[in-house]
C-alpha cells in the first residue's frame, strides 16, 4: 500500500540504532528523503551501510540533542540541504536503566536530559517551522515504561510519562495550525535496551537475565517481544497522509501486556 511518502523530507533522530534506525530504513523504502540524526558519526556511518536499494539514499547529520544549540543548528542544516522537513520522527536518546538504591538526583537529571530533552529540543525547533507552513506529522517514540512504574526504569519512565503529557498538550496547540502529533509506545522490543534492563533486574532480583527474559516474555499475550521493524511500520503510518485525523493518539505496543484502557 502507497502510504503517499515518497520525496517527503523524514527527519530520524535516533537512527543509528534500533527502532530509530528500522524507521530510517523504513521510510527510505516508502521513497522518502531522510535525514539520519545521532551523535556518533561511527554509528552513522555504520547504520548507513546497512540501508540498500532505496530510492533516496539517507543523509547523516551529527548532533547532540541533549544540546538545545545542537539541535536548532541540525534542524538548520537538513533543510539547507533536503529541503523544508515534512515529518520528524523522535527515538533519540534513552534513560539508564537501575534498581532504585543506585540512583541519585544526579539520575533523575541525566533520564530527562537522555529522553525528554533530547526529545523536546528538536521537536521545538520543527514544529514550529511545520506550523508557519501549515502541515506536518511528528511521531515520538517514547515506551510503556512512563504508563507502568518499573523499579529499575523510573526515572526513564518519569520521563516517558513527561513526553506524553507533551505529545497530547502539543497536539492540541498545534493541530489548529496544521501538525499532527502522535507517539507510540513500545513495550519489549529486542534491541540492546532489553539487556541493559535485564542486567539491572538482574542485579535487584538475583535471578538470571535468562530466567527474567523468559518470564517476561511468558507475561505477554502474543508470547513474545516485539521488533524494531513492527514499531518502524506504525511510526511510518501514523507519519503518512493514511492517518490524516489521527492526532494525540498514544499507541501501546506491548504486545497486549498492558490490558488497560
Amino acid at each position: 500500500m502507497d502510504l503517499g511518502l515518497r520525496d517527503r523530507i523524514v527527519v530520524v533522530t535516533g537512527a543509528s540504532k534500533g527502532i530509530g534506525l528500522a524507521c530510517a530504513q523504513a521510510f527510505a523504502e516508502a521513497g522518502a528523503r531522510v535525514a539520519m540524526v545521532s551523535r556518533s558519526r561511527a554509528n552513522l556511518d555504520a547504520a548507513l551501510a546497512k540501508i540498500r536499494h532505496v530510492e533516496h539514499r539517507p543523509v547523516a547529520f551529527v548532533a547532540d540533542l541533549v544540546d538545545a544549540g545542537q539541535s536548532s543548528a541540525m534542524v538548520d542544516d537538513v533543510e539547507r540541504t533536503l529541503g523544508p522537513i515534512d515529518i520528524l520522527v523522535s527515538s533519540a536518546g534513552a534513560a539508564k536503566r537501575s534498581p532504585p538504591d543506585e540512583l541519585s538526583p544526579a539520575a533523575w537529571h541525566a533520564a530527562m536530559d537522555a529522553k525528554f530533552f533530547s526529545y523536546i529540543h528538536p521537536l521545538d525547533a520543527i514544529v514550529k517551522r511545520m506550523a508557519a507552513r501549515g502541515h506536518g506529522a511528528i511521531v515520538n517514540i517514547i515506551g510503556m515504561g512512563g504508563k507502568v512504574a518499573s523499579p529499575v526504569h523510573l526515572p526513564g519512565g518519569a520521563a516517558n510519562a513527561a513526553l506524553m503529557l507533551a505529545t497530547a498538550g502539543l497536539a492540541a496547540a498545534y493541530g489548529p495550525r496544521g501538525v499532527r502529533i502522535n507517539a507510540v509506545n513500545p513495550g519489549g522490543t529486542l534491541t540492546g535496551r532489553v539487556q541493559e534492563g535485564l542486567n539491572a533486574e538482574s542485579r535487584m532480583t538475583g535471578l538470571s537475565p535468562e530466567a527474567l527474559l523468559e518470564r517476561q516474555q511468558a507475561r505477554i499475550p502474543l508470547r513474545r517481544l516485539g521488533t524494531p521493524e513492527e514499531i518502524a511500520q506504525v511510526a511510518l503510518f501514523l507519519a503518512s497522509p493514511r492517518a490524516s485525523y489521527v492526532t494525540g493518539a498514544i499507541v501501546p505496543m506491548d504486545g497486549g501486556a498492558g490490558a488497560v484502557i
